[in-house]
């Protein structure tokens, strides 16, 4: 909805930008679209946990673009907490994608 901000924190020396925030999005609506399914909810996993290694880098460069700009200390302390709760996201995803185990599903049904 927004490119230009996207565009604006893709790490410098990576070709494209405006291009790699256009597949980086539709990617992420695949990705998301793909969760819905049962059927295809472990590729959009796999997908969407792909898609967040490959944006880490872009979150880093908002921290440091924060950082050289006139940010309240608020933002860059959010910014500084995005990165390792970037994991947490990253094994979320991985968690609710991956098949029941059968013992797992026997526990619910009792």
């Amino acid at each position: 909805m927004i490119p230009d901000f996207f565009v604006g924190i893709v790490p410098p020396g990576l070709p494209n930008p405006a291009a790699l925030v256009l597949v980086s999005g539709g990617a992420e609506i695949l990705g998301g679209l793909g969760m819905l399914w049962r059927r295809s909810r472990r590729a959009a996993g796999v997908g969407l946990v792909a898609l967040l290694i490959a944006v880490f880098p872009a979150n880093v460069q908002m921290l440091l673009m924060a950082r050289a700009g006139d940010v309240p200390a608020w933002t860059e302390l959010l910014l500084w907490l995005r990165l390792p709760f970037q994991a947490v996201i990253i094994a979320w995803v991985w968690l609710v994608t991956r098949p029941a185990r059968p013992e797992a599903a026997q526990g619910r049904d009792a």
